[in-house]
């Protein structure tokens, strides 16, 4: 999944379900015109102080302002002043903005990390993420990407030989994992299928516009 591209998802976002007509709904990109279904883009609320204020879970007040989920979107968006004539008021967005859109969605991908260990749907440590990818039961493969590559090679060799195969990401660091989990360091993981692995590779996605899911050390062995 390379930096730039987000992937076509419609996981439900944070607060629920989504019935299937708001999984598929359609919003237009201002910088393209192109309409896009919103897990692929970025909604943008005008600030108490006139500022773009990212809204990543969709649910803050006011007239949202749609933006592909790339830094090249949001960085021309910014540039060409597309938020104050989408929005008909002066709206201030500054280059930063987009360094500032992948920080929320790192946030908001960790974030969710944590929420999938407190519901037991995430697995870490090397055996028992052996054996979740083994038993079929992985929807995403998260390796640390400053982890070392015979573990991960040990792990991707299994995940290979399912029916299914895991998805693999590497878009954060042993301590970032850490961090989200409460766990220290980290270097293996799994997040189970199901709905927060849904919810998950709906934000993932969009980071992907931001950052490299796989780094690109990694070579052909992802």
């Amino acid at each position: 999944m390379p930096e730039g591209r987000s992937p076509n998802t419609s996981a439900p976002p944070e607060g629920g379900p989504r019935t299937h007509a708001e999984a598929s709904r359609e919003r237009r990109d201002v910088v393209s015109g192109e309409a896009m279904p919103e897990a692929r883009l970025i909604r943008f609320v005008v600030g108490p102080d006139g500022s773009a204020v990212p809204d990543l879970a969709r649910a803050l007040p006011g007239r949202g302002v749609w933006v592909e989920a790339t830094r090249d979107a949001v960085e021309t968006a910014a540039k060409k002043n597309l938020f104050s004539r989408s929005a008909k008021t002066k709206v201030a967005a500054g280059p930063e903005l987009a360094a500032e859109v992948e920080k929320l969605l790192v946030r908001r991908c960790l974030d969710g990390l944590g929420l999938a260990r407190r519901a037991g749907a995430l697995t870490w440590g090397f055996d028992k993420v052996f054996a979740a990818v083994a038993a079929g039961r992985a929807a995403w493969l998260i390796e640390a990407s400053d982890g070392a590559a015979e573990g991960r090679r040990k792990l991707l060799q299994v995940a290979r030989a399912v029916p299914n195969p895991p998805r693999l990401c590497g878009a954060f660091t042993s301590e970032e994992l850490g961090l989200a989990s409460g766990l220290g360091h980290v270097i293996h993981s799994v997040l189970l299928a199901g709905r927060l692995a849904e919810r998950w590779t709906e934000d993932l996605g969009r980071l992907a516009g931001f950052r490299p899911v796989l780094p690109a050390s990694w070579g052909e062995e992802a």
